[in-house]
C-alpha cells in the first residue's frame, strides 16, 4: 500500500488522542514528584526550600515557569489578591474538580499547602 502510514504510526496518533491533556500534565507532574520523593520531612514543620521549587517546578509545568499563567491561570501575588489564603489552601489540597488542577493532599500537608498559599499571596519572587 504505497503511501500508508505504518500501523504502528497509525496507533500511536490515536492514542495520543485519547489522552486529553489535562490527564498528561497532571501524570506527569504527580510522576515527577514521586520520583523527587515527598516534599516534607520527619518535622512538622515545612521545609521553605523544597516547597518553593515545588511551586516553581511542578506548578510551573502548568502554571508558568514563571507563575505568568500557562495552562493553568497567572499564580502571581498581584493577580491573586482577591483570594484568601484559606481559599488557596483548599485548592491546593483538593483540586478544582473538572479543571486539570489536581489534588495535592496526598503528596502534601495542610502546613504545607497553607506556607504555598501564603508564599504565593506574598509574591514567590
Amino acid at each position: 500500500m504505497a503511501g500508508s502510514h505504518p500501523p504502528f504510526r497509525r496507533r500511536h496518533r490515536l492514542h495520543r488522542r485519547r489522552w486529553p491533556v489535562n490527564r498528561v500534565a497532571t501524570g506527569v507532574s504527580a510522576a515527577l514528584l514521586a520520583l523527587a520523593g515527598p516534599v516534607w520531612s520527619d518535622s512538622s514543620a515545612p521545609d521553605p526550600a523544597a516547597l518553593s521549587r515545588l511551586v516553581h517546578q511542578d506548578c510551573g509545568s502548568c502554571h508558568g515557569l514563571t507563575l505568568k499563567g500557562g495552562l493553568g491561570p497567572d499564580l502571581r501575588a498581584e493577580t491573586l489578591q482577591h483570594y484568601d489564603a484559606d481559599v488557596l489552601k483548599s485548592v491546593i489540597l483538593d483540586g478544582i474538580p473538572g479543571t486539570p488542577m489536581p489534588p495535592w493532599r496526598p503528596l502534601l500537608t495542610e502546613a504545607e499547602a497553607e506556607w504555598i498559599a501564603q508564599y504565593l499571596l506574598k509574591g514567590s519572587q
